[in-house]
């Protein structure tokens, strides 16, 4: 059973939170608009609290400090994206689940190690998934074996230098998985690999794991704290002003590769 807070409460926000409830999760619905909890249903056993997602007391009143999964699903990528950081830095959530509608940004969540949900089909069911995989990267379940999309993390590398190389067959050996396709950090390569090609530091990586080696390969799989972050070059946050900065940042970025694209 999980402390789950789900910020915003439309037709997707509603139905996850009823689907979660339902399978014994305690659940908590955040929305500004009190009119939104109607499409709970009067059945729905959770909690609800009105509120701004990425709002410190809203959170705390939702119960953020005993929270194991936080998604924002609210029409907004900009809101979505807050909630995410604001409960994942400020609030040591460590699984935290953003609703995307740009595509463009998809990159910039990588990096940022924000799991998400693109698109706007099944976001439910997607989003509920992940939430009783019980890690970030989850994409699908075969049996015994998870495919995970990940960023590629190699510690003990210099961060202003060239990033760490590791071959596919080290990766491998000893975890019981196999990659099944990489792209290049910086998106200029994507590719099917064997096991002699090299894979670095920052490469976005598909992989099928079984389960029971998943948690001593996470230490390849990109973390959000504020060493990696620092790392990884990101900025470190320490409240909501800090979060607003990162996200211009991520729109100043995608504004100027929209640009060099014309």
């Amino acid at each position: 059973m999980s402390n789950v807070i789900i910020v915003g409460c439309g037709r997707v926000g509603s139905q996850l939170a009823i689907m979660l409830s339902d399978a014994g999760n305690n659940v908590c619905c955040i929305d500004r608009s009190a009119d939104a909890f109607a499409n709970l249903g009067r059945n729905f056993n959770g909690s609800t609290v009105q509120g701004i997602g990425f709002d410190e007391d809203a959170l705390v009143r939702a119960g953020v400090e005993e929270c194991d999964v936080l998604a924002a699903v609210t029409q907004f990528d900009n809101t979505n994206l807050m909630c995410a950081e604001v409960a994942n830095r400020l609030f040591d959530v460590r699984h935290v689940i953003a609703r995307l509608y740009n595509p463009g940004r998809e990159r910039a969540y990588m990096q940022l190690g924000i799991d998400y949900v693109c698109g706007t089909s099944l976001v439910a069911e997607e989003m509920f998934s992940k939430v009783m995989s019980g890690h970030g990267s989850h994409i699908t379940t075969f049996g015994e074996c998870e495919v995970l999309e990940f960023s590629l993390r190699l510690d003990g590398g210099d961060p202003l230098g060239p990033p760490r190389s590791i071959r596919v067959s080290e990766l491998e050996r000893g975890h019981d998985a196999r990659i099944i396709a990489f792209e290049r950090g910086d998106g200029s390569a994507s590719s099917i690999p064997t096991s002699d090609s090299v894979l670095y530091g920052g490469d976005t990586v598909l992989a099928c794991i079984r389960h029971d080696y998943i948690g001593h390969f996470q230490k390849y799989m990109q973390a959000v704290g504020d060493d990696a972050a620092a790392a990884a070059g990101v900025p470190v946050v320490s409240d909501v002003a800090d979060v607003k900065q990162l996200l211009d940042s991520i729109d100043e970025g995608a504004a100027a590769r929209e640009g060099e694209a014309k």
